[in-house]
């Protein structure tokens, strides 16, 4: 993709874009999507670097560095056992780190900013699939709920600065992200990469069984992260105008972002079964929470501006899987 000037863009050729979260799965995966589109000036910053929950430091980082464009990946994530076990951390250190970020950039004359939520932010009986403007319109599902508040007030955030200082920040809502440079730990990770680990794990120790979390029945997303690297990289390009107009909830752009098809956690732990080559069976411990009974989100709004997902999911778990086993060693 080549950048053209004769269009008004969120971002150019010339631009400075800080990637906040650059090291993450996500974060790695747009820096990678920007520099094919020819937009190489990017800032990154490690943690030891700049430690986002550090308004000081955040302050100090826009004062010296000429940021035109933030893209704010930075976020403590976790599957259901890390949201449950850690509900403080993921409230507090999210809402900071975002909060920091968002305040920051305006104060330093930052115009654009992307802030990357979660499709957990949706109510937990959603109507399906799930529509930008049921933000807010139900309970959340109670065991990602604070990291889901968390999120939700960085959207109305970025709303509220747009609509009192006239900045050009949008919220893109991903699904279920993956793919390599993804999180392979058994407490904190999401429901994919555990699996992964899980299958392959027992088929190296020739067991019998893979136990698994719930009963298989809820249905989830996913999507692979340089699908949704491809995705904010298109929206940058496509420019304020189109945006701001295909996605008018409550006049800052909220932009689902997914590949518009679910599966079963069943069929999802087979087909993950299938890959890794793993024999034995799966037992499905019932005594644990399922969560969210579905959840998929409706991009009808980003198809219509002319965007589409390319990596099936089954593609992207071997993939995934080529990466989870070059980096098994050091787990």
């Amino acid at each position: 993709m080549i950048i053209d000037n004769d269009t008004p863009r969120f971002v150019g050729p010339d631009s400075v874009i800080y990637v906040a979260g650059h090291s993450g799965m996500v974060g790695a995966a747009i820096v990678h999507r920007l520099k094919v589109a020819g937009l190489c000036n990017i800032v990154t910053r490690s943690h030891a670097d700049l430690d986002l929950l550090d308004q000081a430091a955040v302050d100090l980082f826009f004062q010296e560095e000429c940021v035109d464009c933030v893209i704010l990946a930075a976020a403590r994530v976790g599957g259901i056992l890390a949201n449950s076990t850690y509900p403080a951390d993921f409230i507090y250190q999210n809402i900071v780190m975002q909060a920091n970020v968002i305040h920051s950039a305006w104060k330093f004359g930052v115009k654009n900013l992307v802030f990357l939520g979660s499709s957990c932010i949706y109510p937990r009986l959603a109507p399906q699939p799930m529509k930008e403007e049921y933000l807010l319109s139900g309970p959340l599902e109670p065991t990602n709920e604070p990291y889901a508040v968390a999120k939700i007030a960085g959207i109305k955030m970025c709303e509220a600065y747009n609509r009192q200082y006239g900045t050009r920040y949008f919220a893109v809502m991903p699904t279920n992200l993956f793919g390599p440079g993804d999180h392979y730990d058994l407490n904190d990770s999401h429901v994919l990469p555990a699996l992964i680990r899980k299958m392959d794990e027992a088929r190296q120790h020739g067991d019998d069984t893979v136990t698994v979390w719930g009963t298989g029945t809820p249905r989830r997303e996913f999507l692979h992260c340089d699908d949704l690297a491809d995705a904010v990289v298109f929206l940058l390009t496509a420019g304020p105008e189109k945006v701001f107009a295909a996605f008018p909830t409550n006049g800052t752009p909220l932009i689902n972002i997914g590949c518009g098809k679910d599966i079963s956690i069943r069929e999802l732990a087979e087909c993950v079964q299938e890959v890794v080559g793993f024999t034995g069976g799966i037992r499905w411990d019932t005594a644990k929470p399922d969560g969210t009974p579905r959840k998929l989100l409706d991009i009808t709004r980003l198809k219509a501006l002319g965007w589409r997902p390319r990596i099936s999911l089954r593609q992207g778990i071997r993939q995934t899987y080529v990466d989870y086993v070059s980096g098994r060693d050091s787990l």
